[in-house]
């Protein structure tokens, strides 16, 4: 992969996922899956760092030359606040896009999750009337991954635009199609030794969560690593929303998406 591989995600649209399978995809022929592995002693998010973290929470500036190459980092960022030095580089940006119902969900739970116990937790309809209004470190859902669709379809060579749905429902397809844009495609010999189907199971949300590492490990900045599992599942938000929710989020997304070819 020739210069470097940026993750861009709205907040628990899938992150810890994709990271795994960018990081093993790019990094295959270094790592043996079955021996060793990474991911086996590190979270994902250390393999792949989210630069504003650093940034935020240890008051450093990020370092991209510290990052031994295949380059991958991540970022929540909107894209009109990445920095010019992206959009001037010629890195490679993927967008994962998940649905804003399983979105909200998970971020009520990881919300949750973090709050520290005198705060109290955050109540759905709290958590909701937040989510609903836009009210983000980065901005409207909406608008954060309708910014980086209109982008992928001016530059497809630039941003590939994936959903967490059609990521998880044909998997195969589409991380063949994400080798293929981070200039690593799979060899006619790799995919006969089953080389897509190995780096699928090893970063699946099952396999991933029942790890010792992700059971009992804290990131560099204090964080369990369970927090980052939950479910992984699609329609989650069935279990949770309100009519009214459902058809207040349906309205808002039609609103916001319609004419722009986008459907989540």
């Amino acid at each position: 992969m020739k210069g470097s591989g940026i993750l861009v995600t709205y907040p628990k649209s899938g992150t810890i996922w994709l990271k795994a399978i960018m990081f093993t995809l790019v990094n295959r022929k270094k790592y043996v899956i079955k021996e060793n592995h990474p991911l086996f002693s590190k979270n994902p998010h250390e393999l792949i760092p989210c630069f504003e973290f650093d940034l935020y929470l240890h008051d450093q500036i990020p370092d991209p030359s510290s990052i031994p190459s295949p380059r991958l980092f991540a970022t929540h960022l909107p894209y009109f606040s990445l920095p010019k030095s992206v959009h001037n580089s010629a890195s490679k940006l993927v967008y994962l896009c998940r649905n804003p119902k399983d979105t909200f969900v998970s971020l009520w739970h990881f919300i949750n999750k973090l709050r520290v116990e005198k705060m109290g937790s955050c109540s759905l309809d709290e958590a909701f009337d937040m989510f609903y209004k836009g009210v983000s470190p980065y901005g409207p859902f909406w608008d954060h991954i309708l910014d980086y669709w209109n982008e992928s379809k001016k530059n497809s060579d630039r941003i590939l635009f994936l959903t967490y749905e059609n990521m998880k429902e044909e998997s195969s397809v589409h991380i063949k199609r994400l080798a293929e844009f981070l200039g690593c495609p799979f060899s006619a010999e790799e995919e006969e030794s089953g080389m897509v189907e190995d780096i699928l199971k090893l970063c699946s949300f099952n396999n991933l969560s029942n790890l010792e590492i992700y059971k009992t490990g804290k990131l560099i900045y204090g964080q369990e690593s369970k927090v980052y599992f939950r479910r992984g599942e699609i329609g989650d938000w069935t279990k949770f929303l309100s009519p009214e929710m459902v058809k207040r989020l349906d309205q808002i997304t039609e609103h916001k998406l319609s004419g722009f070819g986008l459907k989540i």
